[in-house]
């Protein structure tokens, strides 16, 4: 048993060398890309900045119910997790073939055989043969192809972790923009009400003066021409209130009309988050974050491509018990060591195109990553220029507003005195009420737009979501079930560039 000793050794001894093998087709890092944006950033930031959960700031307890509810029930987070626990075990198995594979055998064979009935040949025989062992095999990584396989396998894993964080984040801006235009038409409905009640008033008030001669049957057929387009108003804003509300259950994982929203007032905007522009942004993106992940990932797969065309090395040892008879197993035993060498010779092309064909990949991605991240920039950008400019929208409105009213006061003073027709008291009535509608519409759009900001800076809050695979997809009116596992938590580490 000394020399199988020997060998075992011998094989560990060549299995550690090709664990810590060199790896000269290894990508080299990308510390510094020419994206035309300010360069004081890094992919992963050592000291991101925090922005945790914003609609918290919202001080809404419902709201904040919901959007929790919405992270861990929407379709698409759970796709994504369903997507992650695939790559999980995708790069489990890429990671396989760093290490020796060990085998288990165990074989039984009953052979017999007969005389041909000539004279002096003995009966049948019968042999029977017991085999017991072990087969072991290995794949030197001479090249680094196995470790740049299991990293390329590994990057993909990260970068669907990305995708789920991507998706909540989604979801959260989308059910807070549901939540806000469902207080929206819910606003405009009470406006209309109020605005109805004021153009009845208006035309009792018609109805009487012309019972006493003061006004005309014009003035009345105007007013209640007035009355009756409020009234048409009020069913399309209850239309979309339940539209609204049937895609807030959607995003929350419910059927239509599983869901109802208490009524509530516009949220005050909380103040500006620190930006950390350009520091942070990359790193609190999911979306950059994963494509960065998925570029070094085809960086990892042209280093595996380029070793595929060399030569590669494989050990196999086998240790064999056997005998004729199962309880003398152990008497006898058999060892074998053996060494193989394969290299292409002729392919036609085959590995040479998949260089070529990986390597345009890493071109591919590399044009995303710019992409996505000029994106990134432009998004923020677009928030910060459209919440600037819709404060001042807003606030010339609301001038524009005390204006009407005071045209409407006016003119209905005048008209009481009999100093002018309705006419001018019907326009600037209908003035009052369209800019009212419109200053609801303008307040909620910067809520919108904040929303927009929150989402466009993304965040470190999704660090801590857990895997949704044991949600109830049945439930109608639970929020979540606990998940049964949580997901294996792995941080990313930190890098010089991508």
């Amino acid at each position: 048993m000394s020399s199988f000793k020997l060998k075992l050794t011998a094989i560990c001894m060549l299995a550690l060398f090709g664990l810590s093998a060199c790896s000269p087709f290894r990508p080299e890092p990308r510390p510094n890309l020419t994206l035309g944006v300010p360069p004081q950033y890094e992919l992963y930031s050592s000291e991101p900045r925090e922005l945790g959960k914003w609609w918290e700031s919202f001080h809404n307890e419902e709201l904040n119910r919901l959007v929790e509810e919405g992270i861990n029930a929407n379709f698409d987070v759970r796709i994504a997790w369903a997507k992650l626990r695939q790559l999980r075990a995708t790069a489990v198995k890429s990671r396989a073939d760093l290490y020796p594979k060990l085998d288990g055998k165990g074989t039984y064979t009953n052979s017999r055989s007969g005389n041909d009935g000539t004279e002096g040949s003995k009966g049948s025989t019968s042999t029977d043969s017991h085999k017991l062992g072990l087969a072991a095999s290995y794949e030197l990584d001479l090249w680094g192809k196995i470790e740049a396989e299991a990293a390329s396998g590994e990057l993909d894993y990260l970068s669907s972790r990305e995708n789920v964080n991507s998706a909540a984040m989604t979801v959260a801006s989308e059910v807070v923009k549901r939540w806000l235009e469902i207080q929206l038409q819910r606003k405009k409905k009470a406006i209309y009400q109020k605005q109805l009640e004021t153009n009845e008033t208006y035309l009792e008030l018609i109805e009487l003066r012309f019972r006493n001669s003061l006004s005309t049957a014009l003035d009345v057929f105007q007013q209640r021409e007035t009355v009756a387009r409020t009234k048409a108003l009020i069913p399309p804003v209850e239309s979309q209130e339940q539209l609204k509300l049937h895609e807030l259950a959607y995003l929350l994982g419910r059927p239509a009309g599983a869901i109802d929203v208490a009524t509530a007032d516009f949220p005050d905007l909380p103040n500006l988050p620190g930006l950390g522009i350009p520091l942070d942004l990359l790193s609190m993106r999911p979306d950059v974050r994963a494509a960065g992940l998925n570029l070094q990932s085809s960086d990892w797969a042209v280093s595996a491509a380029r070793a595929d065309r060399l030569p590669s090395m494989t050990l196999s040892a086998e240790a064999m018990l056997s005998s004729a008879q199962l309880a003398n197993i152990f008497s006898g035993w058999l060892t074998t060591l053996t060494s193989s060498i394969t290299g292409p010779i002729f392919d036609g092309y085959q590995r040479k195109a998949e260089v070529e064909r990986t390597r345009a990949v890493v071109d591919e991605r590399m044009l995303n990553y710019k992409d996505t991240v000029f994106t990134a920039f432009k998004e923020v950008q677009d928030s910060l220029v459209q919440e600037k400019w819709q404060h001042e929208y807003i606030e010339a409105r609301k001038n524009q507003l005390e204006a009407a009213k005071l045209n409407l006061q006016e003119a209905g003073s005048r008209y009481l005195q009999g100093l002018e027709d309705y006419l001018p008291v019907l326009s600037a009535l209908v003035s009052v009420h369209d800019l009212e509608i419109n200053i609801a519409q303008d307040e909620a759009d910067l809520l919108s737009y904040r929303v927009g900001l929150y989402r466009a800076l993304g965040g470190t809050w999704t660090n801590t979501l857990e895997d949704g695979a044991e949600l109830k997809p049945e439930a109608d009116d639970e929020a979540a079930v606990a998940a049964a596992d949580k997901l294996e938590k792995q941080s990313v580490p930190a890098q010089e560039g991508i």
